[in-house]
C-alpha cells in the first residue's frame, strides 16, 4: 500500500484495523513525522527552515504566509492542508490522520489539540481507528488550550474560546466556549 491509497482510504472514513496493510503504513507515515518534528523541535529554525521542514511533513508546499512557533507535534502529518496567513503557535498537537483543514487567516491559540481519530468502543476491537476530518473555515480563531474533536467544521469567522472542547460543528461568526462547547455570542461584523 502507498501513501495515497491510505490517504484515499482515511479520506473516505475507513477503519484502519490493526495488523492491515493500512495500519502498517500508517505506523510507517508516523516513524517520517516524528523524525521531522524531532527536527523541527529541536533547535532554532528561521521562518523559511520551518516551513521548508512543514512542507515536507505534509508533502504539499505551504505559502510564504504560513507560520508556525515550534514545538509542533503530530504522528501523520500527511493529511493537514493550511491556507495564506495561518498562524498555529507554539505547543500544537494535531493527529491529523482523519484530516486536518485550516483555511486562510486563521488564527490557532497555545497548546491547542486537533484530534482526527476515534477508536472503536467495542473493547475487543479498541485498536480499530475510526477517521473523520476537521476543518477550520477562514479567519477562524482557535484559543489556547482548546481541543478539537474528529468530524468537527468550524465555519468562517468563529472564535472558540480558551479552555474549550468542540465536538460539533460551529456555526458561521459565532463564538463558542466551555466544555462541551456551546454559542456564548454572535459577533457583530457590521
Amino acid at each position: 500500500m502507498d501513501t495515497q491509497q491510505l490517504l484515499s482510504l482515511l479520506k473516505n472514513r475507513q477503519r484502519i484495523v490493526p495488523e492491515t496493510k493500512a495500519f502498517h503504513k500508517m505506523c510507517e507515515i508516523s516513524q517520517s513525522a516524528l523524525s521531522i518534528t524531532a527536527e523541527l523541535n529541536g533547535c532554532y529554525h528561521s521562518p523559511v527552515e520551518i516551513r521548508t521542514l512543514f512542507s515536507q511533513l505534509t508533502d504539499q508546499d505551504v505559502d510564504e504566509s504560513f507560520s508556525l512557533f515550534p514545538p509542533f507535534h503530530t504522528d501523520f502529518g500527511k493529511h493537514i492542508t493550511v491556507g495564506r496567513n495561518v498562524f498555529i503557535n507554539t505547543g500544537c498537537s494535531f493527529q491529523d490522520q482523519g484530516g486536518i483543514e485550516i483555511g486562510d487567516g486563521s488564527l490557532i491559540g497555545h497548546n491547542v489539540v486537533l484530534a482526527t481519530l476515534n477508536h472503536d468502543l467495542n473493547p475487543n476491537n479498541r485498536g480499530t481507528v475510526i477517521p473523520a476530518p476537521i476543518k477550520l473555515g477562514k479567519n477562524v480563531w482557535i484559543g489556547a488550550n482548546v481541543t478539537v474533536l474528529s468530524g468537527v467544521t468550524i465555519h468562517d469567522g468563529a472564535v472558540v474560546a480558551a479552555g474549550a472542547v468542540v465536538t460539533k460543528d460551529v456555526a458561521q461568526n459565532v463564538i463558542v466556549g466551555g466544555v462541551p462547547a456551546r454559542v456564548l455570542k454572535q459577533i457583530d461584523i457590521n
